[in-house]
Protein backbone atom coordinates (compact mmCIF):
# COMPACT_ATOMS: atom_id res chain seq x y z
CA UNK A 1 0.00 0.00 0.00
CA UNK A 2 2.75 2.38 0.37
CA UNK A 3 3.15 2.37 -3.27
CA UNK A 4 -0.08 4.10 -3.36
CA UNK A 5 0.96 6.98 -1.67
CA UNK A 6 2.91 8.15 -4.37
CA UNK A 7 1.52 6.68 -7.73
CA UNK A 8 -0.08 9.06 -10.29
CA UNK A 9 -3.33 8.02 -12.04
CA UNK A 10 -4.44 5.46 -9.19
CA UNK A 11 -7.17 2.69 -10.41
CA UNK A 12 -10.62 2.82 -9.11
CA UNK A 13 -9.34 0.32 -6.79
CA UNK A 14 -6.71 2.06 -5.64
CA UNK A 15 -8.21 5.11 -5.09
CA UNK A 16 -10.81 3.08 -2.45
CA UNK A 17 -7.80 1.08 -0.70
CA UNK A 18 -6.80 4.85 0.23
CA UNK A 19 -10.36 5.81 1.24
CA UNK A 20 -11.17 2.56 3.23
CA UNK A 21 -11.19 2.69 7.12
CA UNK A 22 -12.81 0.79 9.60
CA UNK A 23 -15.98 2.78 8.54
CA UNK A 24 -16.47 2.29 5.17
CA UNK A 25 -15.50 -1.16 3.58
CA UNK A 26 -13.12 -1.55 0.07
CA UNK A 27 -16.20 -1.95 -1.46
CA UNK A 28 -18.45 0.72 -0.21
CA UNK A 29 -15.48 3.34 -1.53
CA UNK A 30 -15.45 1.94 -4.39
CA UNK A 31 -19.16 2.44 -4.72
CA UNK A 32 -19.29 6.11 -3.56
CA UNK A 33 -16.54 6.85 -6.14
CA UNK A 34 -18.18 4.91 -9.12
CA UNK A 35 -21.61 7.13 -7.89
CA UNK A 36 -19.60 10.28 -8.10
CA UNK A 37 -17.89 9.38 -11.41
CA UNK A 38 -21.34 8.97 -12.78
CA UNK A 39 -22.63 12.14 -11.71
CA UNK A 40 -19.82 13.95 -13.23
CA UNK A 41 -18.22 15.02 -9.36
CA UNK A 42 -15.08 13.26 -10.19
CA UNK A 43 -13.17 13.50 -13.31
CA UNK A 44 -11.80 9.68 -14.41
CA UNK A 45 -10.71 8.30 -17.20
CA UNK A 46 -13.52 5.18 -17.56
CA UNK A 47 -13.48 2.03 -19.01
CA UNK A 48 -16.86 0.16 -18.51
CA UNK A 49 -18.09 -3.48 -18.55
CA UNK A 50 -20.34 -4.98 -21.31
CA UNK A 51 -22.81 -6.49 -18.83
CA UNK A 52 -22.31 -9.80 -20.17
CA UNK A 53 -18.48 -9.49 -18.84
CA UNK A 54 -19.53 -8.28 -15.17
CA UNK A 55 -17.36 -10.78 -12.18
CA UNK A 56 -17.81 -9.66 -9.07
CA UNK A 57 -19.90 -7.05 -7.59
CA UNK A 58 -21.12 -4.72 -9.79
CA UNK A 59 -20.25 -1.08 -9.68
CA UNK A 60 -22.65 1.98 -10.71
CA UNK A 61 -22.23 2.21 -14.90
CA UNK A 62 -20.40 -0.65 -14.66
CA UNK A 63 -17.20 0.84 -14.20
CA UNK A 64 -14.51 -1.33 -14.38
CA UNK A 65 -12.59 -0.63 -11.14
CA UNK A 66 -9.37 -2.24 -12.73
CA UNK A 67 -9.11 0.14 -15.79
CA UNK A 68 -11.00 3.18 -15.01
CA UNK A 69 -8.19 5.98 -13.89
CA UNK A 70 -8.25 8.85 -11.24
CA UNK A 71 -5.71 11.66 -10.88
CA UNK A 72 -4.39 12.04 -7.63
CA UNK A 73 -5.08 15.41 -7.52
CA UNK A 74 -9.10 14.82 -8.84
CA UNK A 75 -9.09 12.38 -5.75
CA UNK A 76 -7.99 15.05 -3.18
CA UNK A 77 -10.37 18.07 -4.63
CA UNK A 78 -13.35 15.35 -4.78
CA UNK A 79 -12.73 14.20 -1.14
CA UNK A 80 -12.09 18.06 0.04
CA UNK A 81 -15.61 18.84 -1.50
CA UNK A 82 -16.96 16.27 0.64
Amino acid sequence: MDSLKTKDPLTLIEAAQLMATGLMSEHDAEILLARAIEHGELPANVKRWAPEQWEGRQLPGNINRLETWITRADLQTWRAQH
